[in-house]
C-alpha cells in the first residue's frame, strides 16, 4: 500500500470516528426540543453530553488537519468550493460551544432560553450540513483541470446531496435518542425509546434510499457490502430499541453511522473529489498528496500520538459512563 492510500484510509477512519461520537452528540442537542418538555429535562440531555462533546470534536479536528497536511490539494478545493456550507457549520461549532458554556452562567429564564436554542439550531444545521457535503464530495463537483472549483451554490444543492443531508440529520436524531434511552433514568428513558422507534424506520427508508443511489453511481462489490450492513445493522437497532434493549440498539446505531461513513469513502476511492466536468480532471489520492516525506514523517506522528488520544478520551467516557436524570439536576443557579 502506497502512502498516500493509507493516509486515505487515516482520513476516512477520522471522519467515521467524528460522525460516531459527534452524531449522537448532535442528535442530543436536536433532542433538546423534541423530547425534552421542560428545562429540566433539557438539563439532563445537555448533561448526558456536556463532559465529551468537545473531546468528540478532536475527530474533526484531526480529520482536517490531515487533509491539509496529506492532501493539500483536495483541502484548498474543498474548502474553497464548500466554503459557505463550511462557514455555516464552523459558525455552529463556535456558537455551539459558546452555548454550552455561557447558558449556566446566569439564572434568568430568558438568557437560558436563548442558548438552548442556540444549542438546537447548531446541532441541527451541521448535522444536516455534513449530510450535504459529503453528499456532493461522492457524487462529483465541477473541478477544471487546474484542480479550481468553478461552479456555485446552486451546483452544491442537487437532489442526491439535499438526500445525503436529510439522511445524517434523520440518523444522527436517531442515533442521540438511542443514547438518550441508554443515559438517562426516569421518565425521559421511555420517551426517548418511543421517539426513536418513531425515527427509526423514517431513517432506514432514507438510508437505504440513498446508499442504493451511490451505489448504482459509483458503488462497487465492498461498497455494496458496507451499505448493506448499515442498512441491516439500522433495522436491527430499530428491533433491538423497540425490544428495551438499550446497549444493543445504540451499538448498532454506531454500526450503521460506521458503515454508512465506510461505504462513501470506498465508493469514492481513489479519487478524493471527482470532477463532474472530466473525469480525468479528478482529484485523486495519489496527484492530490503530499511528498512521500511529508506523509512518511506524518505516519510516525500519528503512530505516536492517536494511541494516547484513544486512550484519553476512552478514560472520559469510562468516567461518566453512569445514567443521569432529573433527580440528578441541582435547582437553578
Amino acid at each position: 500500500m502506497q502512502l498516500h492510500d493509507l493516509w486515505f484510509a487515516v482520513i476516512a477512519v477520522l471522519w467515521t470516528g467524528y460522525f460516531f461520537l459527534e452524531g449522537f452528540d448532535f442528535g442530543v442537542g436536536v433532542l433538546t426540543r423534541l423530547l425534552a418538555r421542560d428545562r429540566g429535562e433539557r438539563r439532563v440531555l445537555i448533561n448526558t453530553i456536556g463532559p465529551v462533546w468537545d473531546g468528540n470534536e478532536v475527530w474533526l479536528i484531526s480529520a482536517a488537519g490531515a487533509t491539509f497536511a496529506a492532501f493539500p490539494d483536495w483541502y484548498a478545493t474543498l474548502f474553497s468550493g464548500f466554503y459557505l456550507p463550511l462557514l455555516v457549520i464552523l459558525v455552529c461549532l463556535i456558537v455551539r460551544g459558546v452555548a454550552f458554556e455561557y447558558r449556566a452562567k446566569r439564572s434568568g429564564t430568558q438568557w437560558q432560553d436563548r442558548w438552548e436554542w442556540a444549542l438546537f439550531v447548531t446541532s441541527l444545521l451541521p448535522a444536516f450540513l455534513w449530510g450535504l457535503a459529503f453528499g456532493n464530495l461522492v457524487r462529483g463537483v465541477p473541478i477544471d483541470a487546474d484542480k479550481n472549483f468553478t461552479g456555485d451554490l446552486a451546483d452544491l444543492l442537487g437532489p442526491y446531496a439535499l438526500l445525503g443531508g436529510l439522511v445524517t440529520l434523520t440518523l444522527f436524531t436517531f442515533h442521540g435518542a438511542v443514547f438518550t434511552a441508554l443515559k438517562t433514568t426516569g421518565d425521559i428513558r421511555p420517551r426517548a425509546r418511543r421517539l426513536a422507534t418513531m425515527a427509526g424506520p423514517v431513517c432506514a427508508v432514507l438510508t437505504a434510499a440513498f446508499l442504493a443511489w451511490t451505489q448504482l453511481n459509483s458503488g462497487g462489490s465492498v461498497s455494496f457490502v458496507a451499505s448493506a450492513a448499515a442498512v441491516g445493522a439500522l433495522l436491527a437497532a430499530v428491533v433491538a430499541n423497540a425490544a428495551g434493549r438499550e446497549g444493543w440498539a445504540f451499538g448498532l446505531s454506531g454500526v450503521t453511522v460506521v458503515a454508512m461513513t465506510a461505504a462513501l469513502f470506498i465508493a469514492l476511492f481513489p479519487d478524493v473529489m471527482p470532477s463532474s466536468l472530466d473525469p480525468r480532471w479528478s482529484l485523486t489520492a495519489e496527484n492530490a498528496a503530499s511528498s512521500p516525506y511529508t506523509l512518511k514523517i506524518m505516519t510516525w506522528c500519528a503512530a505516536l500520538a492517536t494511541p494516547v488520544v484513544m486512550l484519553y478520551q476512552g478514560w472520559t467516557y469510562w468516567v461518566f459512563r453512569k445514567r443521569i436524570g432529573t433527580r440528578h439536576i441541582a435547582g437553578n443557579h
